[in-house]
């Protein structure tokens, strides 16, 4: 169901899917790609509530549409601080405050989503799942993450090495974590955004849905959820 979430300099807009049953349940905040909250974006959020959780997408670019918001967020993810990253937090807050919310609370983001997801780590969070994320420069900013179970494709242009320089860095600070790199996969392996004969031209470019997986993955993050999530 589309909501609406109050926030201190301006009510933005989301998506929310409860499970089924009275609950309480664990909740996760799902952090949209580049494209917005999309049809996409949606189907991911119902499939975590589906799973067991109080599932809520917040539209990062609320305020004026992708063209004029898409350049901020960006901006944000970068910076490792703005409105965007309040955003995520009064969206954590919103689910923390449902009485059919266990206070337990994950944050899982895809492509700049991811970005946001690894950085958000360490900010409230209880676990955190980012997908194909942009790595911090400073990856300093990871010495209080929650645990961190993250997913990439060895195929994806923008991120060789990402999977081998996260799994070091959660390592050396013994953080809790999974890190996987798929050898099939490229970038976007678990969106599916566009139809069948678009996404066979996109894996040329690396940028493609891979069902093999975006199950796997799927199930690690489910396995990883449930441990810290419970």
């Amino acid at each position: 169901m589309e909501v609406t979430i109050p926030a201190p300099d301006g009510d933005i807009t989301g998506y929310l899917a409860v499970p089924s049953g009275p609950g309480p349940f664990p909740a996760v905040v799902i952090i949209h790609d580049a494209l917005g909250l999309s049809a996409d974006a949606r189907r991911i959020t119902d499939r975590f509530a589906d799973s067991g959780y109080v599932a809520l997408s917040p539209d990062l670019h609320s305020r004026g549409g992708f063209f004029r918001c898409v350049r901020q967020v960006f901006k944000d993810m970068f910076a490792r601080r703005g409105r965007a990253f309040d955003d995520i937090e009064t969206a954590r807050a919103f689910l923390a405050a449902r009485d059919d919310c266990t206070g337990k609370i994950g944050v899982a983001g895809y492509c700049l989503g991811g970005g946001f997801a690894l950085v958000a780590a360490s900010r409230s969070f209880d676990a955190s799942a980012p997908y194909y994320g942009q790595l911090p420069r400073d990856l300093s900013v990871l010495d209080d993450a929650c645990p961190i179970v993250a997913s990439f494709g060895r195929r994806d242009p923008s991120l060789r090495g990402a999977a081998t320089k996260l799994d070091a860095a959660l390592t050396e600070r013994n953080i809790p974590h999974d890190v996987k790199e798929y050898p099939h996969a490229g970038h976007s392996f678990a969106n599916k955004i566009a139809p069948a004969p678009v996404n066979t031209l996109l894996r040329v470019l690396g940028v493609s849905y891979h069902e093999d997986s975006d199950l796997d993955a799927w199930q690690r993050v489910m396995s990883f959820f449930g441990e810290h999530l419970s």
